[in-house]
């Protein structure tokens, strides 16, 4: 009986750990309430790093800014190797559900597949943003309406 319980006890106190240790939920997005798993990897580039990811944030947000256009979502990145792609509704209407905030992954789709590596490469017809992410090394992308919901896809190598 002392065994059980202890190991009862192991389970709601590891759980506990896990839930707590993601400190990012409640302060930038609320509970994760679904997720999905990226597993493709169309090449196995080992150049990428934290200064990359943080630069491609910094070139998305500024390209959000310089247009004449109020910026609807945000990204940014988090954690130690800034790992960890954050996207943030910023109205009530652009990301109200997953398949809207589907629908603007495929937008950032197009802008990817332009990119002159991704055509040198010939990729430009099966790459996805997904598939960049992937190159770059962020582990997990979230995106959430910033009110009830946050989607997780983790980026498997």
């Amino acid at each position: 009986m002392i065994r059980f319980t202890l190991a009862i006890a192991a389970f709601f106190a590891t759980s506990t750990l896990v839930t707590a240790s993601d400190d990012l939920v409640g302060y930038y997005y609320p509970e994760i309430t679904s997720e999905e798993n990226f597993d493709r990897l169309i090449r196995d580039e080992d150049n990428s790093s934290k200064s990359v990811r943080v630069d491609f944030v910094n070139q998305i947000t500024n390209a959000q800014l310089d247009s004449p256009e109020s910026p609807r979502f945000v990204f940014f990145a988090k954690g130690n190797d800034a790992s960890t792609l954050i996207l943030t509704a910023l109205d009530d209407d652009v990301l109200s559900t997953l398949y809207r905030a589907r629908a603007i992954m495929a937008q950032l789709t197009v802008s990817v597949r332009q990119n002159g590596f991704y055509q040198q490469e010939e990729l430009q017809d099966v790459v996805t943003f997904y598939d960049l992410l992937q190159l770059m090394h962020f582990e997990e992308l979230l995106i959430t309406d910033g009110e009830t919901w946050t989607h997780r896809v983790n980026f498997k190598r």
